[in-house]
């Protein structure tokens, strides 16, 4: 179970490490409850969550396997996603 560093506000780069557990539910209490919190608050995070997501809902309801050309196509999108979202914390004052 992946969890956030206690103590203060989650940082977009925070989020991003965890995001895929929240919305699989598989975070503890606290970090969902961080997480949301950040969600609310950050539109880039939140819309990288509606993408996630969607990503997510659209696959659940496919009744076939991807394509192995396709699923790199998706790891590769979700990567540059998280890569983004750490290059933007990078550039944050402490």
């Amino acid at each position: 179970m992946r969890r956030l560093r206690p103590g203060r506000e989650a940082t977009c780069a925070e989020v991003a490490q965890v995001l895929q557990s929240y919305l699989d539910g598989h975070v503890d209490d606290l970090t969902a409850r961080r997480v949301r919190r950040h969600l609310e608050h950050c539109r880039r995070c939140g819309l990288e969550a509606e993408t996630y997501q969607a990503i997510k809902d659209s696959l659940g309801r496919r009744d076939h396997d991807l394509d192995a050309q396709s699923l790199e196509r998706l790891r590769a999108f979700g990567q540059r996603l998280a890569d983004q979202g750490e290059a933007g914390e990078a550039g944050s004052p402490a």
